[in-house]
């Protein structure tokens, strides 16, 4: 074992591996629904396809509710944290796990993105045994089966009920289409993006016939599946779960007659709030960007931000809680000093500012600032752990990076021009973001993903044995690899990375080997003007 792997309590490996899975998630879903346009109806397998993609989403609501269910109940979330650590799966089923991981991307890597619908099909089997060997290998992976049956005892009913519940709240969206067709909930919506929309427009185009609405540049047909509908299907499922989770720490009367109804008031809200920034995106931004981006995923990503709202209010205030579940107001410092959560956080928090990037702008590129200030807030949150891995660099790690950088520019496609967008910026403005992006790229990136790629992923899998190192190498180097353009490049840079960090067992020196490479291909790309070298 390494020297900067620390001994894991007992819940700090359920929730390191959990927050692993959901790193894993972001990853699929910035792959398959921002970085490229898969469409299941030209895919030749639509079926098998919807059906891979409500796999997908059943595992992300099983997961959320069964977060919930350990949240709600304290002595099922001792017994699994306990499991967890006391009887772990061995490093083979994080071999599975991992390897079905790559097998779900690799028709990302492997097919051009504007060929993915129409090559998908010859590529479905190996993301579809990809998908089965990810969940069960992290399945194992987390406990052995031996330890699942016994945490289960007792509890096999209620898993069972949370695991039907997550596979009925995506078809309950579906159900609840003829709610849809009530005409009164579509005028209402209409209307009140009508009356958002003139506070930023004042040419407002409006046709209550057909529901259609906009400027004369963009304009939507709010149509009944817009009226937010879904999203109160969503919310009212999500805290029909809470409430009876928590049945015996709420007050129930004003959690049904005032949050409830409170939570339905803001997710209708949301809605409209979100039709009104389509548009408004779709005038000033890119039409294309509205309908293709922020549209897609928009509606989740409120939904989420609601729940945890909701959660926060009634966790926090005690408005809702029985006198005696009124929490104290705890610190957050125990988790910000958590080794493992700050070795994995900030590039959970990394990989969701790229999510963001895409969405909200037209070239992704321009939002790079914001990225930096995302990047920065998750360091300085987990500075604790940052700090005990800093030190000065050795002279092999200085000069593995430099190596790195130099082949690097060396295997380089041909320069590419600075894009239209980027050329719009006047002077100040583009000194200001060239320089956030070699500061992002040179100080702020190296030390994320090697928190991350061998901090985390490597030394949880390096148990010190000549075959273990080796496996720990391949699945961390390719796990990097697969979140950079040049894969093949980006493994063999990995691999010099995890080879340095092993030397002296120091993730300082892999830090500096690739902050080191990374300023070499930043010099280069600020020479030359080829802002895509990074």
């Amino acid at each position: 074992m390494s020297k900067d792997t620390d001994r894991i309590t007992p819940h700090r490996r359920a929730l390191s591996l959990g927050a692993l899975f959901v790193a894993e998630m972001v990853l699929l879903v910035l792959g398959y629904q921002v970085l490229s346009d898969l469409e299941c109806r030209a895919t030749g397998i639509e079926l098998a396809c919807r059906g891979l993609r409500f796999v997908a989403l059943w595992l992300l609501c099983a997961g959320s509710l069964m977060g919930i269910y350990l949240w709600a109940r304290p002595a099922a979330r001792t017994d699994f944290g306990l499991a967890a650590a006391g009887a772990p799966g061995g490093w083979g089923w994080a071999l599975v796990h991992g390897v079905g991981i790559v097998g779900m991307l690799a028709p990302l890597v492997l097919i051009a993105p504007e060929a993915l619908s129409a090559e998908f099909q010859r590529m479905f089997p190996l993301a579809a045994f990809g998908a089965l060997m990810a969940a069960l290998g992290g399945v194992l992976w987390l406990m052995r089966p031996m330890a699942w049956i016994a945490w289960l005892q007792g509890r096999a009913l209620s898993l069972v009920a949370i695991a039907g519940f997550a596979a009925a709240l995506p078809g309950a969206v579906v159900l609840a289409g003829p709610l849809w067709s009530v005409q009164a909930i579509t005028d209402v919506t209409f209307i009140a993006v009508f009356l958002l929309l003139r506070l930023f427009v004042e040419d407002v185009i409006v046709d209550p016939t057909t529901y259609v609405i906009g400027t004369p540049e963009f304009r939507v047909m709010v149509a009944d599946s817009c009226s937010g509908i879904e999203g109160l299907v969503l919310i009212t499922a999500f805290l029909a779960l809470y409430g009876v989770l928590f049945r015996d720490e709420l007050r129930l009367r004003r959690f049904g007659l005032v949050i409830w109804p409170l939570a339905l008031l803001v997710s209708w809200v949301f809605n409209a709030v979100r039709i009104t920034v389509l548009i408004l995106i779709g005038v000033h931004v890119s039409p294309e960007l509205a309908v293709n981006g922020f549209h897609s995923f928009a509606g989740w990503l409120m939904f989420t931000a609601l729940s945890i709202g909701v959660l926060v209010v009634v966790g926090r205030s005690g408005y809702a809680l029985q006198a005696a579940a009124v929490p104290r107001v705890r610190s957050v410092a125990p988790l910000a000093e958590d080794d493992v959560a700050g070795r994995i956080l900030p590039f959970i928090v990394f990989a969701l500012s790229g999510l963001i990037a895409q969405a909200f702008w037209s070239e992704p590129a321009l939002a790079y600032p914001v990225q930096v200030g995302m990047m920065l807030a998750a360091l300085w949150w987990v500075r604790g752990t940052v700090l005990r891995h800093l030190a000065w660099p050795s002279g092999l790690s200085v000069v593995a990076g430099g190596v790195v950088g130099v082949a690097w520019i060396i295997t380089a496609p041909p320069a590419e021009p600075p894009s239209e967008a980027l050329l719009s910026l006047g002077a100040g403005a583009f000194a200001l973001w060239a320089g956030l992006r070699i500061l992002g790229t040179v100080a702020l990136v190296p030390v994320i993903e090697e928190l991350f790629f061998r901090g985390y992923v490597q030394a949880r899998l390096d148990r010190g044995t000549v075959l273990s190192r080796i496996i720990a190498v391949a699945v961390s180097a390719g796990l990097f690899a697969l979140v950079h353009g040049r894969w093949i490049e980006a493994g063999l840079a990995g691999v010099i990375f995890s080879f340095v960090y092993m030397r002296n067992g120091r993730l300082a020196d892999a830090m500096a080997a690739h902050a080191v490479a990374n300023a070499v291909i930043a010099a280069v790309a600020l020479w030359r003007g080829d802002w895509a070298l990074i």
